[in-house]
């Protein structure tokens, strides 16, 4: 049985949760799944430019499963952006936290 996943912090719940391609219908769309957590990592690194490391103990993980979060979340990212497909962000393992929080 495998270990229960560590909770990952994020400071921010995103407001915008669904993003397509102009012009094409929902219901047309393939769409790819982004986790919150996911997301947290690729605005940490990518967005404020934090260092892997550091970004890493702000979620309260390892430098190594933050490196797969980001790496998994930008290869879904190029998908949907390359092959025309809906990104919608939800789930994961994470908790909501204060964004002053020093974890």
């Amino acid at each position: 049985m495998p270990r229960p996943r560590r909770l990952r912090n994020v400071c921010f719940n995103p407001e915008a949760t669904y993003f397509k391609p102009a012009g094409v219908r929902k219901k047309e769309l393939d769409q790819v799944v982004i986790t919150i957590d996911e997301l947290e990592a690729v605005r940490l690194k990518d967005y404020e430019d934090i260092d892997q490391n550091q970004a890493a103990e702000k979620m309260n993980i390892s430098q190594p499963t933050f490196h797969r979060l980001v790496k998994d979340a930008r290869k879904k990212i190029a998908d949907a952006i390359i092959n025309g497909k809906a990104i919608k962000i939800r789930g994961g393992d994470y908790k909501i936290t204060n964004k002053n929080n020093k974890t």
